[in-house]
């Protein structure tokens, strides 16, 4: 692939993230949303405001470049620093207490577990995985391991983890197809089907290829879900990006269209659309309003650089 192209399509994923985020967040918790709406809302706005979804996004990509690779330790007080710097970005209760722990003297790894016991398995990992989405799209083995422990961090049950590495493993296969080359949706569904390892992710994966030929908002709520779980949110995001694959508009469209955890699941396709189409596909009218657009996108150029030089810590 193009030294460029794939430069324009690690920029395109976490510019992606931040666009999806704030074009989704004002209709969060709506039933539905029509695409007038969504769009003349994201036109008001002089700067489109992402929330903690990209901030921790950020933190993430932050972490990944000053390490060359994952580290755990600096990723959570990454994290934390960044909390500490912006708690107004629409946090919930979890992360805050988590960062408290570790800053006490919690291992990062545990601390998650001390709070929930047994894990959540919310999408707050899957949300800012994108990162890893990218660094390590040409190693899902890597890819899968790093998740795991990325979303271990605050979100410790296998569904959880489990939803961080599906959305990690959508954002790496976007980013390695060739954007001239004929777009299979199921080809890119059966791929997804191998990585993934628990039934709830592959029967929601099994329903996402009979609902490609519908558009009944309605239905893919009722099958795919639009709420805060993992499972129910990574799902929706992938075939919002499928059902509208040449189009990153028409996906966050549609995807905040669905309502309920509206900044999250758009924020989800847009990283998976922006990895495939890359950010010349992201609309001037939004990509120019994004705050700390120039900022975002300097990780991701950075991200890119360091890419072939990584390490699991």
């Amino acid at each position: 692939m193009d030294k460029k192209i794939l430069k324009s399509k690690f920029i395109g994923a976490l510019v992606g993230t931040g666009v999806g985020d704030a074009v989704g967040a004002g209709f969060e918790g709506w039933r539905t949303a029509e695409p007038e709406m969504i769009q003349a809302a994201a036109s008001s706005r002089e700067v489109l405001m992402y929330t903690d979804d990209t901030h921790m996004m950020i933190g993430m990509a932050e972490s990944l470049v000053a390490r060359e690779g994952f580290d755990g330790e600096h990723m959570a007080l990454t994290f934390m620093r960044n909390y500490e710097r912006e708690p107004w970005r629409g946090y919930g209760p979890g992360p805050p207490r988590i960062f408290r722990m570790i800053r006490a003297g919690e291992a990062w790894d545990k601390a998650a577990e001390k709070i929930y016991p047994g894990g959540s398995f919310g999408n707050g990992s899957a949300m800012r995985i994108i990162p890893i989405g990218v660094f390590y799209h040409d190693d899902l083995a890597m890819l899968k391991d790093v998740a795991y422990k990325s979303s271990q961090i605050t979100h410790s049950h296998e569904l959880g983890k489990e939803g961080a590495a599906l959305q990690a493993c959508a954002v790496a296969l976007a980013v390695s197809l060739e954007p001239a080359a004929t777009f299979d949706p199921q080809e890119f569904l059966t791929k997804l089907g191998r990585f993934v390892q628990h039934e709830v992710y592959k029967q929601k994966l099994e329903k996402i290829g009979k609902l490609l030929s519908k558009t009944d908002r309605a239905r893919v709520v009722a099958e795919l879900g639009n709420g805060i779980e993992a499972f129910n949110s990574v799902p929706t995001a992938i075939y919002s990006f499928l059902s509208h694959p040449d189009s990153f508009e028409e996906a966050i469209l549609f995807a905040v269209s669905l309502g309920g955890d509206t900044d999250t699941i758009a924020a989800m396709t847009g990283a998976i659309s922006g990895a495939y189409l890359g950010v010349e596909s992201i609309p001037d009218k939004w990509r120019n309003k994004l705050e700390n657009r120039l900022y975002i996108e300097e990780l991701a150029k950075k991200l890119y650089e360091g890419s072939g030089f990584k390490s699991n810590k």
